[in-house]
């Protein structure tokens, strides 16, 4: 089996935006706990709690909510990369939690991931070469030769060279190494890229960077994301789609413009307040919520934002709010959504 470089000139073309080129239901994980001499499960930490969204071909479905609230684990999840406890993960009409080994192994070169720490993610005693191709040497995909024309290709694209290879990861600065993760992860052609919070860890001036090359990287080769991420800034200037969640659940989802202009949950609302302006003489009225967010491993009754919401009444604190479709394309889980 050979394999061509990437042709700039050549460009894939675009697949429509209305076909759902991945869809998540119902999807679990939980985390056991054990105690006693005999090790027994005592409790669960619910990281993930029946979560459920689709990402459309070509689009940026972005993720965002407070640290701990399932986001990493949602992405690692969908990849199989953590083994889920329930639910449903349809990756061209296909079930990603229930495939074989050998199945697994054929989406694996499809479905990719970016991860967050660029100084982590990458092996100290490997040279970046070595690392880049190490999925088409896996899949038995090209001869040496095709491997390494191919990741040159690849480092070209994301704005590095050929004098890069022989490198060892400790050479390159943060940026650098963000972009070798990224063309670790394009050698291989994927359909969809899961970026775990890609730019956290990045300067400023280089986050700006990354994201610009992500998304001609998108434009050019018809990527999916799903894009994780705390910042909200940098979700609204790359997504199409923005899903918010808190403590494993998802509690809003709606387009990025119809997010940000008209935020229906009142997590949101409070999440939306704490962006920066960039105008100084510009006053936003903040929303300060109150206390902590409550352990994963017992969860409030009803629904799990009312301990902090300024909105709740008798019935959040025993009827779970249903995920539903409050306008076109924009659900949420919320009593008095508004």
């Amino acid at each position: 089996m050979t394999v061509a470089p990437i042709n700039e000139t050549q460009p894939r073309v675009q697949p429509a935006p209305a076909e759902d080129l991945l869809q998540v239901r119902d999807l679990k994980k939980y985390f056991p706990i054990k105690g006693g001499l005999l090790r027994r499960t005592v409790a669960d930490v619910k990281a993930l709690d029946g979560v459920s969204f689709t990402i459309k071909r070509g689009e940026t479905l972005g993720l965002v909510g407070e640290s701990g609230c399932g986001k990493t684990t949602t992405g690692r999840t969908i990849l199989r990369l953590i083994e889920a406890t329930s639910g449903e993960v349809i990756y061209n009409d296909q079930n990603v939690l229930t495939a074989s080994r050998r199945e697994m192994r054929e989406m694996r070169r499809d479905m990719q991931i970016v991860f967050q720490d660029p100084y982590a993610s990458l092996n100290p005693r490997i040279q970046v070469g070595e690392s880049i191709a190490e999925g088409l040497r896996i899949h038995g995909i090209g001869t040496a030769k095709e491997r390494r024309d191919r990741v040159v290709a690849v480092l070209e694209r994301v704005g590095m060279n050929a004098s890069h290879l022989r490198r060892f990861p400790h050479e390159f600065s943060g940026g650098q190494r963000q972009r070798i993760g990224i063309a670790r992860a394009l050698v291989m052609e994927p359909k969809l890229i899961v970026c775990d919070e890609p730019v956290s860890a990045l300067d400023v001036s280089i986050q700006a960077q990354v994201l610009n090359l992500l998304k001609d990287l998108q434009d050019d080769l018809g990527l999916t994301y799903l894009f994780i991420a705390h910042n909200l800034s940098v979700v609204e200037h790359i997504s199409n789609r923005v899903g918010v969640m808190y403590l494993g659940r998802m509690v809003e989802l709606t387009s990025r413009d119809e997010l940000f202009s008209h935020p229906m949950h009142p997590y949101t609302q409070a999440l939306m307040s704490a962006i920066p302006l960039p105008d100084p003489t510009v006053k936003r009225e903040r929303i300060i919520l109150q206390g902590d967010v409550p352990s994963p491993v017992n969860p409030p009754s009803g629904c799990r934002f009312h301990p902090r919401c300024w909105k709740a009444q008798e019935i959040c604190q025993h009827e779970d709010p249903v995920f539903e479709q409050k306008k076109p394309d924009h659900w949420v889980a919320c009593h008095f959504a508004e």
